[in-house]
């Protein structure tokens, strides 16, 4: 890519227009909609599969595919965005990435098998990659320079509101109507969303022309990418490096990346500038935040509804309700945090409060029993909630600090791509940091039962008293007297492995904490240009 602007000889550049009135409002709410469409996808169909396993007749690995092509498109495409932006024009990659992931999403619920509906999914997630990072562009354009904290504010109010509207939604419609429905909500939003695009997004008067495409760069990315995270997603289903086909893809990505970073960083036009990671030494200390807000987010995000309805008992639909004040809350802090930063507010103390905040949630999540109910987890997810609001902010912000021109679409692709691989690890990692304190919890459990404890002695008879009315003999009675144990200790194993869980995301966020010693913003930064950001 070219870093010269397409200008008139001898002619100064043109003034960047920034947006005002009831316009600025739509676009505003344009590309919001938009990354909260894709964000939403990533978790809404979650608590759909067991539906779409009995609709399709998929077993549940193979409907599992649902959840990862689409996040191995998402995690390929994010990257690149800023380079399809620079070669299709940023709003005709914006309008074209909204109408490709609205089409798939009418297939995906038309999809009549399971493999049908993966390869529209693989599609949809094309489509949706490009919407974060380019609405993200879009949104710094519409704003002017020093109204960039007001920008990220908003923008990370949709970041963290999608994920989490995306399991109550998907529940509801799941209870309500049917599993179609969680691709068919797209559609109105979708055509909408495309239509405002259209209408009221501008090409910036000063883009970069695309001299050389970097089809080797781009090969390299697609494959790399898309195998690690191939074997993020299956890796603890296969029993991770004991399975042939994960191991090699494992060196396959490996063997990808590494080639790929190193042309990223000697070709002339790259597809995606890593160089802006050495111009910007804040931008490498936000993504490694991001990296861990990334993990600490999606990890806590997903053991916490298994955690609740498997063991405690919530519905899909409670466990979304439970989720939902939390979100609402970083939605509501989310400007006025914004609006601080611009007027000088420090990043890094906004950021220490929202990891000590991040810290005390997971721990207090992690000191949870079995009797826990809802009202246990209101006070608990507010300080989620606040937590959030308090690290995004600041962490978006820092990720452009300083940068001009195509360097703020380069950093908004990588940002969002390494939240997004932090997600995909914290998923992976917690998975099987579960399985393996699972494993060790049970072998502790068992080898504390005594045959002398008369504690469980007079557990066993009032178990085994209760069984005897409804069974035909006494060694029937007996043999589910021994199930009902083994139940009783699989779950106090699980309950024990996901407190585990919760805690080892608290010590992460602890053990990153120093790393905001290392921010270094200059005031002047707030001001930086941005008028040719895409």
């Amino acid at each position: 890519m070219s870093d010269n602007a397409i200008t008139v000889p001898g002619a100064q550049p043109p003034t960047h227009h920034y947006e005002t009135g009831i316009k600025k409002v739509i676009i505003t709410v344009t590309v919001i909609v938009a990354a909260m469409l894709e964000l939403i996808d990533t978790t809404i169909v979650n608590v759909a599969l067991n539906h779409i396993s009995g609709n399709l007749g998929a077993s549940i690995e193979d409907v599992s595919w649902v959840v990862t092509s689409y996040a191995i498109a998402n995690v390929i495409v994010i990257p690149l965005s800023g380079f399809l932006g620079n070669l299709m024009g940023r709003r005709n990659y914006f309008v074209g990435s909204i109408i490709l992931f609205t089409v798939a999403s009418l297939f995906c619920g038309l999809s009549t098998n399971i493999w049908m509906l993966v390869f529209f999914r693989f599609i949809q997630g094309i489509g949706g990659g490009g919407l974060l990072p380019t609405s993200q562009a879009i949104l710094y354009e519409t704003f002017k320079p020093e109204e960039r904290g007001t920008a990220t504010g908003i923008f990370s109010m949709g970041l963290v509101l999608g994920p989490t509207i995306g399991p109550l939604l998907g529940g509801w419609l799941v209870d309500y109507f049917a599993w179609e429905w969680c691709f068919f909500v797209n559609i109105p939003i979708g055509i909408l969303a495309s239509w405002a695009a259209l209408t009221f997004v501008k090409e910036p008067k000063v883009t970069h022309a695309v001299e050389k495409i970097d089809w080797a760069g781009i090969g390299l990315l697609a494959v790399g990418i898309g195998s690690l995270q191939f074997v993020l997603e299956r890796g603890e289903q296969k029993d991770w490096f004991e399975t042939d086909y994960i191991v090699w893809f494992t060196i396959i990505a490996v063997v990808s990346l590494v080639a790929f970073v190193w042309r990223e960083l000697h070709t002339e036009h790259p597809a995606v500038d890593l160089r802006v990671l050495a111009r910007s030494k804040n931008l490498a200390i936000a993504a490694v935040l991001t990296f861990i807000v990334g993990y600490g987010l999606y990890g806590s995000l997903f053991v916490f509804p298994v955690f609740v309805q498997r063991l405690l008992g919530f519905t899909a639909l409670l466990t979304g309700l439970v989720l939902f004040p939390s979100a609402m809350l970083t939605g509501i802090i989310s400007m006025p945090l914004g609006m601080a930063l611009q007027k000088g507010a420090s990043p890094k103390l906004l950021m220490t409060v929202g990891m000590a905040s991040f810290c005390l949630f997971c721990w207090e999540l992690g000191n949870q029993t079995m009797q826990s109910g809802a009202e246990n987890f209101f006070l608990i997810l507010l300080i989620r909630g606040i937590a959030l609001g308090f690290i995004f902010i600041p962490v978006t912000l820092l990720a452009v600090t300083g940068l001009h021109g195509r360097d703020i679409g380069q950093a908004t692709g990588l940002n969002n791509m390494v939240r997004q691989l932090g997600g995909s690890f914290g998923i992976a990692i917690t998975n099987t940091y579960i399985a393996q304190r699972v494993a060790a919890h049970r072998m502790n459990l068992l080898g504390n039962l005594s045959p002398y404890d008369p504690n469980l002695v007079a557990r066993m008879e009032g178990i085994k008293q209760a069984l005897s009315s409804r069974m035909s003999s006494p060694v029937e009675a007996q043999q589910g007297t021994w199930k009902a144990l083994e139940g009783i200790v699989t779950a106090q194993s699980y309950h024990l492995a996901y407190m585990d869980a919760f805690k080892l995301i608290a010590i992460l966020f602890a053990i990153c904490m120093p790393l905001l010693l290392f921010i270094r913003v200059d005031k002047s930064d707030k001001k930086a240009d941005i008028s040719s950001a895409h």
